[in-house]
């Protein structure tokens, strides 16, 4: 990874990784022989005796020190502010590779872009510190009357039951002493269930807010925000518990259930990294910013937390997923407060979508140009789901597929044509065409106007023919706008199947009225690379 790469250690020195020491293995509750190796990020370990075939149970247990840098590659880190340092803690305990049905074990090592493949199970872990500082971390806090003083278990016990932030601690209390128990340290307690990770973060500067999550179910759970007081405020991160109850509360009515009993949001100096029931965001963020790092951070909930996908394999199948459902957050948050702007695909069409210079999606993560990562993983999945709800399938249909491949493939590992598979099966549409474009190749689309004649009878107009050419190998739908001389404007739309065989169709417009011009996509929804052929108007053509 270059030096100054997101995912390099930006110059720092440190002792990267874990510095493992008494390694032992049992077998049915008993030591076995072994040998083991380490070999960058992975270690393999060699049983003297297999696993048995049909299920087996090995113990592996280990000593090891991990070493928290300043900058892990925007994933972990600490921050110095002016009340104390943030520790944001993750990759820092050794897991086991996934086993599956596909490759086996999964042996591809951490390389930076590429980012996590993880197993499901159960988390316990304690974090002692100097009794000072607050600990928030992924699943449950078990005994929060150990660790907060009577005031804030109080006032957590009142969050749990608001729908307005509670401030258990505010920023007037971050340097008070009486705001942290006088004691000289304390253990914090945190359970999680049918996890893939989990992290934590500790800190004495924390601000800390909290506020009820109310699920489809009736079920609660808890947003949490943790930040520093230089980014608090109403225009940073005193808004961020608004944030992420506003988030889970969205995505688990339109997609799946918030499954954790906390959903915590700490500003640290990572850009923004998610972890089950914990997300790191920049610390620096300002209104619409914080807002977006925020809910796409806990987007990533359901991509790949849920939906246990194979991140450093097929990058966008959690990235481009999660910036897909980002957009409806946005757009419904708050009657559109930090709405997206309307995307011009027709520039898309010009700029990206088939140009040689950006990789396939495919490919995995760390194969690619690192400042072609955004585009690939992000934003061209994302624009590829857009049309196929808007344009293709509809809003009813798509949600209906996208909720049930959700549901099928919850703490499970699906693979692309998994995805393919769920969503036709659901929709009840080959849609082999389109993941043919979009995702197996890296195709550009052009439509353009080649011939618009009149129809008549007895010299009366009664209809159009408008004659359209696929030019290029992406097949999308034909969309219309068609104009008559009473300034009238209708939109016709012909489905992409029209494509299987033809490279050009007649549309067949019935009308009296003269037609004056027609435009090809003229809501520029579609990634057109050439806009020059997209116009006829009457008298120049």
């Amino acid at each position: 990874t270059p030096a100054r790469s997101r995912y390099g250690a930006q110059g720092e020195k440190f002792n990267g990784g874990y510095d493992i020491t008494n390694l032992s293995v049992s077998q049915k509750a008993k030591a076995v022989k072994f040998t083991s190796l380490v070999e960058d990020t992975r270690m393999q370990i060699r049983l003297d005796q297999p696993m048995a075939a049909n299920g087996d149970i090995v113990v592996i247990k280990m000593d090891y020190v991990y070493e928290i840098p300043v900058l892990g590659s925007d994933r972990t880190g600490h921050l110095t502010t002016k009340n104390g340092e943030i520790f944001a803690v993750a990759q820092w305990f050794p897991r086991m590779s996934v086993y599956d049905d596909i490759l086996g074990w999964n042996t591809l090592p951490y390389w930076g872009a590429g980012e996590f493949y993880c197993e499901y199970g159960d988390i316990t872990f304690d974090v002692t510190v100097p009794a000072n500082h607050i600990v928030m971390g992924s699943g449950e806090l078990l005994n929060p009357q150990e660790v907060f003083t009577a005031e804030q278990l109080k006032r957590w016990n009142e969050a749990k039951n608001s729908d307005k932030t509670v401030h258990i601690r505010s920023e007037a209390e971050v340097t008070d002493p009486k705001s942290r128990p006088a004691k000289d340290k304390l253990t914090w307690k945190f359970k999680m269930t049918n996890t893939r990770d989990a992290a934590w973060s500790s800190s004495k500067a924390f601000v800390l807010d909290a506020a009820r999550i109310n699920l489809p179910s009736g079920k609660k759970s808890l947003a949490v925000s943790a930040h520093p007081v230089e980014s608090n405020g109403t225009d940073g991160y005193g808004r961020a518990v608004e944030y992420v109850k506003a988030s889970i509360e969205h995505y688990s009515k339109m997609w799946y259930e918030y499954p954790y009993p906390m959903a915590v949001n700490v500003a640290a100096n990572i850009g923004g990294m998610e972890y089950p029931g914990i997300v790191f965001c920049g610390w620096k963020a300002k209104k619409g910013d914080a807002w977006g790092v925020i809910d796409h951070e806990f987007g990533h909930i359901w991509f790949p937390m849920i939906v246990g996908s194979n991140e450093r394999k097929f990058g966008w199948m959690d990235e481009g997923f999660n910036t897909f459902i980002n957009d409806l957050s946005s757009t419904e948050f708050n009657n559109g407060e930090y709405k997206p702007r309307k995307m011009n695909m027709n520039a898309v069409g010009k700029a990206i979508i088939g140009n040689p210079k950006f990789e396939n999606m495919m490919l995995m993560p760390d194969g690619m140009a690192e400042n072609n990562i955004g585009y690939n993983l992000y934003y061209k999945p994302s624009w590829a789901l857009h049309i196929l709800r808007d344009q293709i399938l509809g809003k009813d249909r798509f949600d209906f597929a996208f909720r049930q491949y959700i549901n099928d493939w919850a703490y499970k590992h699906p693979n692309p044509f998994d995805f393919f598979r769920t969503m036709e099966n659901a929709a009840g549409e080959d849609l082999s065409w389109f993941w043919k474009s979009w995702f197996l190749n890296n195709w550009k689309m052009d439509q353009g106007i080649s011939e618009v004649k009149e129809v008549k009878n007895n010299g009366v107009i009664t209809a159009y023919t408008i004659k359209v050419d696929n030019l290029d190998k992406m097949p999308l739908p034909i969309i219309l706008g068609i104009k008559t001389k009473s300034g009238k404007t209708e939109i016709v739309k012909v489905a992409a199947d029209v494509w299987m065989k033809n490279t050009s169709w007649l549309v067949n417009y019935p009308t009296t009225e003269e037609v004056v011009e027609v435009v090809l996509d003229p809501q520029q929804v579609l990634p057109d690379s050439n806009t020059d052929n997209n116009k006829w108007t009457a008298g120049r053509n």
